[in-house]
């Protein structure tokens, strides 16, 4: 067919035209989606822009003793045997590395207890490379928190904690963190499950976030935040011998701890007035509790305590502390470990065939009580003597303690693990005592030092 020409001229414009608005959309393809928010300035770059300068990577160093022994025999084991007769052997420098954020214009930072502990040096470094040495605040083992302060007047960056009493399970959160000593390491993931515990080799936390977000070795202390960049829990482990399957401490209970970590240089221990064991079979039918029923059985209610104030009475099973489940003795007192003074606790109990709830106002523990428990527990009166060594004063007839032999004039220099440098410690590990059924005491006698097990109560 032929086309008269100045029409073939009219399409053949239309068609270099046409190849010419192609071009130019290939040539700015890249550019418009370089230029795309969505695509590249995600909330996670956000964040790691808002926060990022406020993450602070740890490095500790802390000397440990070594017996003269390990070289020849290898393994912990001499050390055992010889430390006796070796009290100082060799010393050698330690370092581990965690992660940090700072949480106020003062430069205090916020991290876990682990991190820091027994250490005696602490350098923190900014994302900038700017490094800082840090001296100790305060610290909770209980909680495994700890606030540290930054030498310096150099006005630095910090961030607000944030919330955790909204979070979703499935909202997007962003870990940084400093894994395996790479720094300002960047994760993300989702909160996988709210109020989780976990067993340790010495104790159980309750009410951790879980999250998939990636957590390795160095991230511990670092912040875990929303989408929004609003810092929401403090990474704190990971599970061992599993993938996404991180946990951390909810910034709603981390901001009760730091607030007493400054104020005092620890979480001054509460008391809610009761005295609780577990319930066996024969008090189960003795106060008629129905098949299927668990929970710690109020043995003792203190007079003028705040329990007694709330009208709890003996005889009462708590079931649930803050809506948390309670089995047996020790998981009581582990529920409390979090609560601070002044707070208002609900507890769920079972009485007379009926359950109810009342709430209770946590105090300050009375400081006479530390004797009492002592005795209590581990049958023992216990004064201060050389540094890290408490002496036996009295046994008390019929305790574990006089069963297996222990003394007066006999030294007691650790309680299931926990050294006893001062009054605080001996008040900590006897109060972590509480709900279980035997502690492992160091005694010295003499020369000799011995690992002895004591029944409890």
């Amino acid at each position: 067919m032929n086309i008269p020409r100045p029409a073939r001229v009219a399409v053949s414009a239309m068609r270099l035209a046409a190849t010419g608005f192609l071009l130019s959309i290939c040539a700015s393809a890249p550019a418009a989606r370089g230029a795309d928010p969505f695509l590249r300035h995600t909330a996670t770059v956000e964040v790691a822009k808002k926060v990022g300068p406020a993450v602070v990577n740890i490095t500790t160093e802390r000397v440990v003793q070594q017996s003269p022994f390990r070289p020849f025999f290898g393994g912990p084991e001499p050390d055992r045997f010889f430390s006796d007769l070796f009290e100082r052997g060799l010393s050698r420098t330690v370092q581990s590395l965690g992660s940090g954020v700072i949480i106020d214009a003062d430069r205090h930072v916020l991290t876990n207890e682990h991190v820091i502990s027994r250490a005696t040096r602490i350098l923190v470094q900014l994302s900038d490379a700017r490094q800082f040495e840090a001296t100790l605040v305060g610290a909770d083992p209980n909680n495994d928190l700890a606030v540290l302060q930054i030498q310096t007047r150099e006005s630095l960056p910090w961030i607000a904690p944030g919330t955790s009493s909204d979070l979703l399970v499935g909202e997007p959160v962003i870990a940084i963190g400093n894994p395996f000593g790479l720094s300002h390491t960047v994760t993300t993931g989702v909160v996988s499950a709210i109020d989780r515990s976990l067993k340790t080799e010495n104790r159980v936390f309750h009410g951790f976030l879980q999250t998939d977000a990636s957590i390795n070795p160095g991230n511990s202390g670092g912040p875990l935040l929303n989408a929004e960049g609003n810092l929401i829990a403090i990474n704190t482990a990971i599970y061992g011998g599993a993938q996404g399957i991180g946990f951390a401490v909810p910034i709603d209970v981390a901001k009760r701890i730091v607030d007493d970590l400054i104020a005092h240089g620890e979480v001054a221990p509460i008391w809610l007035g009761i005295d609780v064991q577990d319930l066996d079979a024969r008090l189960q039918e003795l106060f008629k509790v129905p098949d299927g029923t668990a929970g710690a059985l109020v043995s003792n209610v203190r007079g003028g305590g705040p329990s007694e104030r709330s009208g709890i009475r003996r005889g009462d099973l708590v079931t649930h502390v803050e809506r948390r489940a309670v089995r047996t003795a020790r998981e009581y007192y582990e529920h409390l470990e979090n609560v601070t003074v002044g707070d208002e606790i609900d507890l769920d109990l079972f009485r007379d065939g009926a359950k109810r709830s009342v709430r209770v106002r946590a105090a300050a523990l009375p400081e006479n009580l530390l004797t009492e428990l002592t005795e209590q527990l581990l049958g023992l009166t216990l004064a201060p003597r050389a540094p890290g060594a408490y002496g036996v004063t009295a046994v008390r007839r019929g305790s574990g303690a006089a069963q297996i032999g222990l003394q007066p004039g006999d030294l007691v220099l650790g309680i299931n693990g926990r050294p006893l440098p001062d009054a605080a410690a001996l008040r900590n590990a006897v109060l972590d005592l509480r709900g279980r059924q035997q502690a492992l005491l160091v005694v010295q006698r003499g020369p000799g030092r011995y690992h002895i097990t004591v029944p409890l109560g």
